[in-house]
């Protein structure tokens, strides 16, 4: 397998060295201008049908006022929350996969999206709770079930295969704990349960906008400044240490940064599906890189959300799927892909 080593060092003027490939460079701007159109498509699409030169002159302030409440308050949002999930859920699955060292360590395979789930239907089943105490219940249940996950592979560290095999294990569990919530929710709280487990952009709107911006604003930040140390983890814990990473402290400070990602995500459009898990793959195998990849996987992660919401709305006649039904087939095609090719190389 050839290797791929055209990445050079640049210095900034503060005397900051930063490594940059021209080829992973590439594919962040090429996802970026995927991204966009796909949102800019997203915001056309509809019973009011919006040309895509009216959607950018209306972005720019220079629509009239029917566009501007068709494009600013009504459609934008959504592909705003759905850009947003998709960075957060692909950055989120990056992480994981990098900290496991296993393709397969993602929060859809570790329970944590499982676990957001059983936050948010204890707040629809057993409280009635409003959509902003969802929105807490989901959180609470992210963080919840990613600390019983770190704390049950604990063993004089946190090591790849244990969490993988720890999560599965928990998302089990969580799986017949939302099962069991649903049998004892009445029909009108079951039918809001189930709609909102399907994973959904619809009526999304400013409200989920915010939160899931300043979260990404902070932690989106504070993962890339511990990319490095990251990279020196895949290495081996014994060789991180040797080069001055202190192991346990970045582990964990980016499992927590990939927990909140994930149940943040979560929290704003339900359990979406296999993008945690598939585009830190295709990322990698886009830019031919070695190490997390942890940009193109975010921009990977929200060029695949908001094209598969078009998808879901477009792709299908008058009937309009919501956006986690079209992650999960095209997300479980991919996944028995990587099954059987991990198979045939042997590493499985």
């Amino acid at each position: 397998m050839k290797t791929h080593s055209r990445s050079r060092a640049v210095r900034t003027p503060g005397g900051l060295s930063v490594r940059l490939d021209p080829r992973a460079l590439t594919v962040v701007v090429l996802l970026l201008v995927a991204a966009c159109a796909a949102g800019i498509a997203l915001i056309g699409t509809g019973d009011a049908k919006i040309p895509a030169a009216d959607v950018l002159r209306t972005l720019a302030g220079n629509g009239n006022a029917y566009q501007d409440f068709i494009v600013n308050e009504l459609r934008l949002p959504r592909v705003l929350v759905g850009l947003l999930v998709g960075a957060a859920l692909g950055l989120g699955g990056a992480l994981f996969q990098s900290i496991s060292r296993n393709p397969l360590g993602s929060p859809d395979v570790l329970g944590l999206s499982q676990g957001s789930t059983a936050g948010a239907l204890t707040v629809i089943v057993l409280l009635s709770g409003s959509a902003s105490q969802v929105t807490v219940g989901a959180l609470a249940g992210g963080l919840a079930t990613g600390l019983a996950v770190y704390l049950l592979a604990w063993k004089q560290g946190v090591h790849g295969y244990r969490m993988v095999l720890v999560g599965i294990g928990v998302n089990a569990v969580m799986t017949a704990v939302n099962g069991y919530l649903l049998t004892k929710a009445d029909l009108v709280d079951a039918a809001r349960a189930v709609v909102w487990m399907t994973g959904s952009l619809n009526g999304r709107d400013w409200d989920q906008v915010w939160p899931l911006l300043a979260l990404c604003a902070v932690l989106v930040p504070l993962v890339l400044v511990n990319a490095h140390g990251l990279r020196m983890m895949e290495m081996g814990d014994d060789i991180s240490h040797a080069l001055g990473v202190r192991v346990q402290w970045v582990r964990l400070l980016l499992m927590v940064s990939a927990v909140l990602l994930t149940a943040a995500a979560t929290a704003a459009a339900g359990p979406v599906s296999f993008v945690a898990l598939t585009a830190p793959q295709l990322a990698r195998r886009l830019t031919r890189s070695p190490g997390p990849n942890l940009v193109p996987s975010l921009c990977m992660g929200a060029a695949l959300l908001v094209a598969a919401d078009w998808a879901s709305q477009r792709a299908f006649g008058a009937d309009q799927l919501p956006v986690g039904v079209v992650t999960g087939v095209l997300g479980g095609a991919y996944l028995l892909w990587l099954l059987v090719t991990e198979r045939r190389a042997g590493r499985i």
